[in-house]
């Protein structure tokens, strides 16, 4: 492939999008010696200030083992807190699913980090490495997909030349839009509030997912002990009134969600909030295109997955480019990013499906249905065999795994 420094503008992979799954996308391909572009049009330093996102993110534990293969365990060491244990239940009944990390392997079910530490880890591991060159702020002036090459030219007039381009540019992927790519989109009637709290009872590195008819309300396990997030999920002609609510009746409100289980609670950080939308594309790849994380797939947060599903886009995508490039074939050819797409397309489906049916059954209000999902809780619990398999989906530990969830080289 081609050697870092041999034509400044000429790369194996052009990257348009350097965030959590851009520049993962990017240092996956690295370690294979793939080299790439990273553009971006934000000044990327920014988007690790405290104020910029306030938001944080549950890693899953075959997503943390490719980010210490990737080598960010130094960069992130002392900043994510472990979830050990996560505990899933209809509201405050005692019937509930209890998944146990040490009840397996003992490794933990997952890591949350704060979005702004993710970030700063993987730009600093993308600086660091001679097989990515990064590129920001600039903005995409022209992108000509021709039979052979792909050519990325600039405002400014910087032109850059690659075999294949990766959209990783969000949920309003411009690039995916240029190409012609539809997308199956719906919104939720549903309103996302994030936030940190303190409270006074230590969590004990649990996660709690708690269902209600508005939508699930879920405490994920943050540093120090008494630190969590929040990620709330409320009817959105309610989430103006709720984040206009003084800290009192905002403190209250979330008690009374989770039973008093914390003690005295106070915020730590001013919520913000977010709408929930589902969107998947028709298809992944196009003429020297592929599509990972948001700009494929975006699904309702219910279940955490979906950071870790475009990590394991780009675990799959390097994987595919990296044997391609062994074998001495175009890194954009067809034939490779139809192993992309086999790959991912239909377990992203698959999970991207799963999350909506879970949120719908768990908004319906009738206390018929809400026995029935308390008492399936319950029995899942008492299913040895099922429960492995639930706790596999969310540690992100099932199907074919390519080799970096699995803590390996690809």
């Amino acid at each position: 492939m081609t050697k870092a420094g041999s034509n400044q503008n000429t790369y194996d992979v052009i990257v348009i999008g350097g965030g959590l799954v851009g520049m993962t996308t990017a240092l996956a391909l690295a370690i294979s010696g793939i080299r790439s572009a990273v553009i971006d049009a934000a000044d990327l330093d920014t988007t690790f200030a405290a104020g910029f996102d306030g938001r944080a993110s549950a890693i899953a534990s075959a997503s943390w083992r490719m980010l210490d293969v990737l080598g960010l365990e130094a960069e992130l060491a002392g900043k994510g807190c472990a979830i050990n244990e996560i505990r899933v239940t209809d509201g405050l009944s005692p019937l509930h699913l209890h998944f146990d990390g040490s009840s397996t392997d003992g490794e933990p079910l997952g890591h949350m980090f704060e979005n702004r530490h993710l970030r700063a880890a993987l730009i600093a591991r993308g600086r660091a490495s001679d097989m990515i060159d990064i590129i920001a702020p600039a903005r995409v002036q022209h992108i000509d997909r021709a039979e052979a090459r792909v050519t990325v030219r600039l405002e400014g007039g910087q032109t850059l030349y690659a075999p294949l381009l990766v959209a990783a540019d969000g949920r309003r992927s411009f690039v995916r839009e240029q190409a012609g790519i539809r997308v199956a989109n719906w919104r939720y009637a549903q309103t996302a509030i994030v936030g940190m709290i303190e409270h006074e009872i230590p969590h004990g590195n649990v996660a709690l997912e708690l269902f209600y008819p508005a939508g699930p309300f879920a405490i994920l396990p943050m540093q120090p002990g008494t630190r969590s997030a929040i990620v709330w999920t409320v009817d959105e002609k309610d989430a103006a009134a709720t984040l206009a609510l003084p800290e009192r009746a905002f403190v209250a409100e979330i008690d009374k969600r989770v039973g008093g289980l914390l003690g005295a609670i106070t915020l730590a950080a001013k919520p913000s909030s977010y709408p929930l939308g589902f969107h998947h594309a028709e298809r992944y790849t196009d003429h020297r295109l592929a599509l990972v994380g948001d700009s494929a797939h975006g699904i309702h947060p219910i279940a955490g997955q979906g950071l870790n599903m475009g990590m394991r886009d780009a675990a799959a995508f390097a994987e595919v480019i990296a044997g391609a490039a062994r074998l001495g074939l175009d890194p954009g050819g067809p034939d490779v990013l139809a192993r992309y797409q086999r790959w991912r397309g239909f377990d992203n489906m698959a999970v991207a499906a799963s999350t909506d049916i879970l949120n719908r059954l768990f908004a319906i209000p009738a206390r018929p249905v809400a026995s029935i999902r308390r008492l399936g809780l319950a029995a899942v619990n008492k299913m040895p065999p099922l429960k492995r398999f639930f706790m596999a989906e969310a540690r992100g530990a099932s199907g074919d795994l390519p080799a970096l969830l699995r803590g390996e080289q690809p």
